[in-house]
């Protein structure tokens, strides 16, 4: 019994997990603290959160191909490592230039009329960027590529792992933020900025240590194959065994062994053509992504982003304005953690009982069930909604006084802003909460509407943690080797595309009557993303859909063909 504790402790699945939970620890205090830093650093003002969650989405939304076909090009192991060290590096470099302008902000400001300070703040956002890509590197190459080749061709073992990986994300989602918001609160900005750094370069080292163990004990990561092109083979002089014979159109290619031959002749390659190979590689990537088999099932997990209904600003801020408070918000974001945990234990059991694609369609059912309360809520006493308040008056309002719109963080892992520092009412524009001043603060409103609203947010975590779990697996077996990193990295910039629509839909509407409006999109965006899926499931399954039975653990029937190998 001791010796089997002892082998899981040391197996390459234990030591993914504790890599992964270093890394998703380290990027939810960062991911936290960098919009409590930019808040501070701006005088109390979100301007620049709105534009380091701007330009994160963007570059992901327009880089995402290209680093997919980088993932894909390279071995598994330099991929890991390299995006680790810049992802890990990036954010300890920002943590030091955050401390120096912490301590001589003054004199900054007063330094070539405080363009020092702009150029300052413009680099501490870049290299933030920058770490942000190499985590989505990071998250394309261990979350849907090394995992897949561990659990080797045991599909049960995928499914499990995924779902661990999930409530991993889970918990740090939760604990993470509040470690350092109270380092922050007790002792200040700049030690969290101290506590930051130290952390990433502590984890870096570690993660760093662990992947080089993982990649030993898991021999067949140092063989990937590639489609034979023409590209690949400018860049390798792959020697192969005369009694390997892979399959046509594919290669093997032994990692370890590539950096010790000598490259082939190159020919040369116009300056032209090199400028337009990302362009090219752009294009190619949603080409590839569109004629997937699983295409309309990737397509419906996007649109599941295009919505209020979740835990981020948008909906922190509008309950604000009903009268909830920072301590109740808290519990029920705890809540929303424990029904996602919840949604990865109902994915492995469904996936057992009912095959792959069905878990999909149950987890997408169950979803839009528990959403409907939140349609339902729009309509109950309480609800500020009134169509006849025009969605733009706020924003004509504020024009004719010429004063800056209210502006919005972007990343929805970052709703803790909102408690540390007390401020972000969005809907209404204040700098404070709608009820903090007791002898402003307007007559109690009923609650039934709210409480519904919320009720159905953290009932639908369930459905949505599955559905997301099912999505991922489908695209983990699905898409062939050497096509997982563009693939992915074309589905995260599809997510990113959604989930930028929703907050300039916000930006549009902000005011909390049109709050009811942006919550029946929200519901209507969901369901035609469960519509999607539904027409894939039909397609892979056909007269088979709704016959549910315990399929082969280790042969999925996520393929349309029924062979994912040929996929």
């Amino acid at each position: 019994r001791l010796g089997s504790v002892v082998a899981y402790f040391t197996s390459a699945k234990f030591l993914l997990y504790l890599g992964h939970a270093l890394s998703t620890w380290g990027d939810r205090m960062w991911h936290f603290a960098v919009s409590v830093f930019l808040v501070e650093l701006y005088g109390n003002s979100l301007l620049l959160t709105a534009v380091y969650g701007l330009v994160v989405a963007g570059s992901v939304l327009l880089l995402g191909a290209i680093i997919g076909d980088w993932v894909d090009k390279n071995s598994r192991l330099k991929v890991a490592q390299t995006s680790l060290v810049v992802q890990n590096a990036s954010v300890i470099l920002c943590g030091i230039i955050l401390m120096v302008i912490f301590l001589f902000k003054m004199q900054l400001l007063t330094l070539y009329h405080g363009w020092l300070l702009t150029m300052c703040y413009i680099l501490v956002i870049t290299i933030a960027n920058i770490a942000n890509l190499a985590s989505t590197a990071t998250a394309i190459t261990i979350q849907r590529d090394w995992i897949v080749v561990i659990a080797g061709e045991d599909r049960s073992k995928l499914a499990d792992m995924n779902a661990t990986i999930r409530r991993i994300d889970q918990l740090t989602n939760i604990l993470a933020p509040v470690a350092v918001g109270q380092i922050m609160t007790f002792g200040s900005p700049m030690i969290g900025c101290g506590f930051i750094s130290g952390w990433n370069l502590m984890s870096m080292c570690v993660e760093y240590l662990l992947l080089w163990k993982v990649y030993q004990k898991t021999p067949t990561l140092a063989l990937k194959s590639a489609k034979v092109e023409e590209s690949e083979l400018k860049q390798l002089n792959v020697k192969t065994e005369s009694d390997v014979k892979p399959a046509e159109g594919v290669q093997l290619i032994v990692e370890k062994d590539v950096t010790g031959f000598e490259p082939q002749q190159e020919k040369e390659i116009s300056c032209g053509a090199r400028i337009a190979e990302p362009f090219i590689t752009f294009r190619d990537g949603w080409v590839a992504y569109y004629n997937q088999p699983v295409f309309l099932a990737g397509m419906g997990l996007a649109f599941l982003y295009m919505t209020v209904l979740g835990f981020d600003c948008i909906t922190t801020g509008y309950a604000y304005t009903q009268g909830l408070s920072g301590s109740v918000l808290s519990l029920l974001m705890g809540a929303s953690a424990v029904t996602g945990i919840m949604g990865t234990v109902a994915f492995t059991w469904l996936r057992r009982k009912c095959g792959l694609v069905r878990t999909g369609l149950i987890s997408g059912v169950a979803q839009f069930a528990c959403l409907v309360l939140c349609a339902v809520s729009v309509f109950m006493p309480g609800s500020p909604m009134d169509l006849t308040v025009s969605p733009f008056a706020d924003i004509s309002a504020r024009l004719f006084e010429s004063e800056p719109l209210p502006t919005i963080a972007s990343p929805e892992d970052k709703p803790e802003v909102f408690f540390a520092t007390g401020m972000p009412n969005l809907l209404n524009g204040s700098t404070t909460p709608a009820n903090s001043d007791p002898e402003m603060s307007p007559e109690p409103v009923p609650l039934l509407s709210v409480s519904l609203l919320f009720a159905g947010v953290i009932a639908a975590r369930v459905g949505l943690w599955s559905f997301d779990l099912t999505v991922t697996q489908l695209l983990q077996e699905n898409v062939v080797e050497s096509e997982r990193g563009i693939i992915n990295g074309v589905q995260n910039s599809m997510n990113y595309l959604l989930d930028l629509l929703h907050f300039i839909m916000v930006i549009l509407a902000p005011n909390p009557e049109a709050f009811g409006l942006l919550v029946l999109i929200s519901v209507s965006f969901v369901a035609m993303g469960h519509i999607m899926y539904f027409r894939f499931a039909q397609k892979t399954l056909g007269k088979q859909l709704f016959s549910c039975r315990t399929p082969d653990p280790k042969v999925s029937d996520s393929s349309p063909t029924g062979n994912t190998s040929t996929v």
